[in-house]
């Protein structure tokens, strides 16, 4: 066996570090927020204003949906101060722009046991994910890892336990979103559905088009058409065999958000067309899987 150079990075505090500070690790994110581990985002904003409340580290948000994520960093250990600011701001944005689903992100160094306990009870009212961030030097070099410890638990889609949901139209979508063209493949989409659930009809929402079945949403797929192509979201586990045929299909994928739980697809009108078998297949298992939910 050749001999292995094994590297000891040297961990260090970033709260008691001379020069590197928390301005520091706020710009390394916000020129890269991928770097957290959450998603491909984008920077929304930094250091912004909060009414009466200071000033929110970050702002990102995912450019393919309506998922936007206030960032708190705390150097060093939690403490409840940070806890409490994360979720007001969290809080102020959710009430400011309702059209978006919220997430709040605490990144500190150190999470603390007690902290977890905490935030974990509010979990499944508040949708909080937790990211110890560790820093590490190695000659005159250094690195930041992001570590994800506590993750948000899985809300759904915004309409799927709401009274009021904002409906829009077919119109809406072949005009603002979308094209007449990229809305008839959505009508080719839901074909294949009929084909196994004759009962399934499209539900015109102002951020996608939903399912819905005896009146109710029933979100097993979700249809964004786009000015050029229909992206199809297919909410089935991720498993080496359906990357395998998608991959075999040609079919642009998008990527897996596992978050949601969803495949997400680029079709064109021959991508339909072409891959009628399999598109109708992977539509039925998340149908079946659905149910059993």
């Amino acid at each position: 066996m050749p001999d292995i150079n094994l590297i000891r990075p040297e961990r260090i505090s970033l709260q008691n570090h001379p020069i590197l500070n928390e301005a520091w690790v706020k710009k390394i994110i916000a020129e890269d927020p991928s770097i957290l581990g959450i998603g491909d985002l984008s920077l929304k904003d930094m250091e912004r204003s909060q009414p009466r409340a200071g000033r929110l580290d970050l702002l990102l948000q995912d450019p393919e949906s309506t998922m936007r994520y206030e960032v708190e960093i705390q150097l060093g250990k939690t403490d409840e101060s940070h806890i409490i600011r994360t979720i007001e701001y969290w809080d102020i944005e959710k009430k400011r722009y309702p059209q978006y689903e919220h997430y709040a992100v605490i990144v500190a160094e150190d999470i603390t046991s007690r902290f977890l306990n905490v935030i974990s009870l509010l979990n499944g009212s508040i949708p909080i994910i937790a990211i110890q961030l560790n820093a590490y030097k190695i000659d005159d070099k250094y690195f930041l890892t992001f570590t994800k410890i506590l993750d948000q638990i899985d809300l759904g889609y915004v309409d799927e336990d709401e009274e009021h949901i904002e409906i829009t139209d077919r119109n809406y979508w072949e005009t603002l979103k979308g094209t007449k063209e990229t809305v008839s493949m959505a009508d080719n989409i839901l074909q294949y559905i009929n084909f196994f659930a004759p009962g399934i009809k499209l539900n015109y929402t102002k951020f996608y088009i939903g399912l819905s079945k005896d009146g109710r949403p029933y979100n097993f797929s979700a249809l964004r058409p786009k000015k050029y192509f229909l992206r199809l979201e297919i909410r089935l586990e991720k498993t080496e065999e359906i990357d395998k045929e998608i991959e075999e299909a040609e079919i642009d994928l998008l990527d897996y958000n596992v978050r949601r739980g969803m495949y997400r697809l680029n079709l064109k009108e021959e991508d339909i067309v072409k891959n009628q078998v399999l598109i109708t297949n992977l539509l039925k298992l998340a149908y079946n899987n659905f149910g059993k939910n």
